[in-house]
């Protein structure tokens, strides 16, 4: 039959999180294994043992400071702290604190919990960055916009405009003049069209919409090597894909932002893209020769390019991976369910 200790410590043992029970003076009762980890000690060498002797003694004594408020108040207490974990890189822990009562009340230990909330914590700041980052794409998409706008089709319209009103109060109709000044109103009308066109397409492109994914790939590249002079190769599926819009987008946009990288970080002369199908999943892949990265040194802005990608992926249930080394090049891989 088991004991009150036995049963206690089966229940401490089945908590994924440190946990433990101390007497009124800090010294341990019981703890699970994962505190028993985490100390790099044994069992017995715990047990009976202030925080002093367990732990460096900086974090013993902090620990004994926020045991005895928790004795003397009989509140639960709850604070955050990073310290180094088992590979002795610093991680931020969750601490919870609860008085322990006998049958009477009484204050007799206290019992804690202690989570492990790095990868959270660390999680909840890049999708802050995330947010700032996005927020300044937009912005620097909205100034370009305006500029495009306010330069191209603003003069344009402006000089039509012009010479409209010369037209109307000094040509002669039918003039050698008037039709010299027509056609270069016709031609000027031309340009402000295909501006108007372009700019369009550099929002969404209506291949997308209008002739499929496939299409507004081989247009992106076609594209992007005029304007880099980089060498593209590009390989379709045999058939057509079927896509729902939200997937055509999502891996629209996350080649657009791999070129992106490419043109702007990668110091490549090539990159290849295939789109493939499997049972269960299409497969975007992007590969470029390029100078490589160093994913602990990745710059910021690019990395959180690459946390926009994962995330468009995650949002639809897919996968991002990346495959790089310095002077290798770079491997991009979306896999979106079907």
């Amino acid at each position: 039959m088991l004991t009150d200790i036995d049963l206690q410590k089966a229940i401490l043992n089945n908590i994924p999180d440190q946990a433990w029970l101390m007497d009124r003076d800090s010294r341990y009762i019981l703890v699970n294994e994962a505190f028993v980890t985490a100390c790099g000690l044994t069992e017995t060498n715990i047990l009976g043992k202030t925080p002093i002797e367990v732990w460096p003694a900086h974090w013993g004594r902090e620990y004994m400071k926020t045991d005895a408020q928790v004795v003397s108040s009989g509140q639960r207490m709850r604070y955050e702290e990073w310290r180094q974990g088992p590979g002795g890189q610093a991680r931020w822990f969750d601490i919870i604190k609860t008085p322990l009562r006998d049958t009477q009340g009484l204050v007799v230990g206290t019992v804690g919990i202690s989570r492990d909330v790095t990868d959270h914590k660390q999680m909840k700041q890049e999708l802050r960055d995330l947010s700032a980052y996005l927020q300044s794409v937009r912005e620097e998409e909205r100034t370009h916009l305006s500029r495009e706008l306010h330069d191209e089709l603003g003069q344009s319209l402006s000089a039509l405009q012009l010479g409209l009103g010369v037209m109307e109060a000094q040509l002669p109709v039918g003039s050698a003049a008037w039709v010299g000044h027509m056609d270069t109103l016709k031609a000027l009308t031309n340009e402000t069209l295909s501006s108007i066109k372009r700019i369009a397409s550099d929002l969404r492109p209506p291949l997308l919409d209008d002739l499929g994914l496939e299409s507004a790939m081989e247009w992106l590249l076609v594209g992007f090597s005029k304007r880099t002079g980089l060498v593209h190769t590009l390989q379709l599926p045999s058939s057509p894909l079927q896509y729902d819009h939200d997937a055509s987008t999502t891996l629209f946009r996350i080649l657009q932002e791999a070129l992106t990288n490419v043109s702007r970080h990668g110091q490549a002369t090539r990159v290849n893209v295939a789109l493939v199908e499997r049972d269960d999943a299409i497969i975007l892949h992007i590969a470029d020769d390029g100078r490589g990265m160093d994913a602990t040194t990745l710059p910021h802005q690019k990395s959180l390019g690459l946390i926009g990608m994962r995330e468009r992926c995650v949002l639809l249930g897919g996968q991002l991976a990346i495959v790089s080394l310095p002077g290798q090049g770079t491997q991009i891989e979306a896999r979106i369910p079907k």
